[in-house]
């Protein structure tokens, strides 16, 4: 089912597909296109739920840390430094982590890495956040049997049972199948009707479970947008646009969003391009019902979902959704050297 068309000129030149669902604050569906069921990886998606069955498990992170544990981060110094304040505190340093070794995402934090001598390392990688945490979990468990840290990353390690627990209880979906993420983390199966259920479950948290592990994850991330992802990203670009949205990117064309009032989405782009999914994202919220939330940003919301396409650097067209009602294009709101860093580099997310 086409999400979103590219046109070019007067002329449709490419039409990306794939599957999505929005539910209303009930979690009646008010948009489905190709099959909501599918069952899918939701990558980093995932991380969210994630740190909820972190949480459950004894971990002790709230605030900027804990938006890190969800992230697929830049690679900022600001984003390498909470990282390492986790590590820390829990009385680790960066050797302990074994995700993938990468640059960072930001072409600029990328520069000076490479600048300063650096080649890939695990804690530049856009998920050293989550690994981080899964490290301070287990030391939350420090001298019981199984809750080694070294590891962690093994589907039956307790760490990842508490994960996939966290995942199969919030989307309310079993997790038939598990794999490995690209950052070398177990990843389980999920469907996009659960994932926009689980986010809804979280973004309402706040109000509806105060003080909960799920609200916690939700005001970690609402409150620090700019951790989750970073300056030039779409999904921080969404969090500031809406307040108290909770929305996580993955890797291969996946995104998850929801509204404080129980408002979800998701989908997955069927070719795994991260190029529709802003302008995909912004229509869908627009579906759920964005707009009405007190405090939007109309202008920011409406730059997101922006995407140009170029000639000779000029926006000579859009990628237009294929559902709900987008503005027209107009000039680009981000130029073309600000693109998304994650458009071609988070395939490890």
């Amino acid at each position: 089912m086409p999400l979103a068309r590219v046109v070019r000129g007067d002329v449709v030149e490419s039409v990306h597909t794939g599957h999505l669902v929005v539910l209303g604050p009930g979690g009646d569906v008010r948009l489905a296109l190709g099959d909501p069921d599918v069952t899918v990886l939701a990558r980093s998606s995932l991380k969210p739920l994630q740190a909820v069955g972190m949480l459950r498990a004894g971990l002790d992170l709230d605030g900027p840390h804990l938006a890190l544990a969800c992230a697929s981060h830049d690679g900022t110094p600001e984003h390498l430094r909470v990282v390492r304040e986790t590590l820390l505190g829990a009385g680790l340093d960066e050797s302990a982590l074994d995700n993938t070794p990468d640059v960072p995402l930001d072409p600029d934090a990328a520069f000076a890495w490479r600048r300063d001598g650096h080649g890939p390392e695990p804690v530049a990688q856009n998920c050293s956040g989550k690994h981080a945490a899964m490290l301070a979990t287990c030391v939350a468990h420090a001298g019981e049997p199984g809750w080694e840290p070294e590891r962690y990353r093994e589907a039956d390690h307790p760490v990842q049972v508490a994960c996939r627990a966290a995942v199969e209880e919030l989307t309310g979906v079993q997790a038939w199948h598990v794999t490995v993420d690209g950052c070398g983390a177990a990843l389980f199966s999920t469907t996009l009707t659960g994932l926009a259920r689980a986010f809804a479950r979280i973004a309402t948290a706040p109000a509806a479970e105060p003080g909960s592990p799920l609200a916690r994850v939700a005001t970690a991330m609402a409150g620090h947008p700019g951790l989750v992802g970073g300056e030039r990203r779409d999904v921080t670009r969404a969090m500031r646009a809406v307040p108290g949205l909770v929305a996580k990117d993955g890797a291969d064309g996946v995104y998850a969003a929801a509204l404080p009032d129980g408002g979800a989405l998701a989908f997955k782009v069927a070719d795994g391009s991260a190029r529709p999914r802003p302008a995909v994202l912004a229509a869908a919220l627009r579906v759920a019902g964005a707009e009405a939330v007190p405090g939007v940003d109309l202008e920011a919301l409406a730059a997101l979902g922006d995407v140009p396409v170029l000639g000779h650097g000029e926006p000579v067209g859009a990628v237009v959704p294929a559902f709900g009602a987008a503005p027209a294009p107009a000039v680009p709101a981000v130029p073309a050297d600000l693109a998304d860093p994650a458009e071609s580099a988070e395939g490890t997310a």
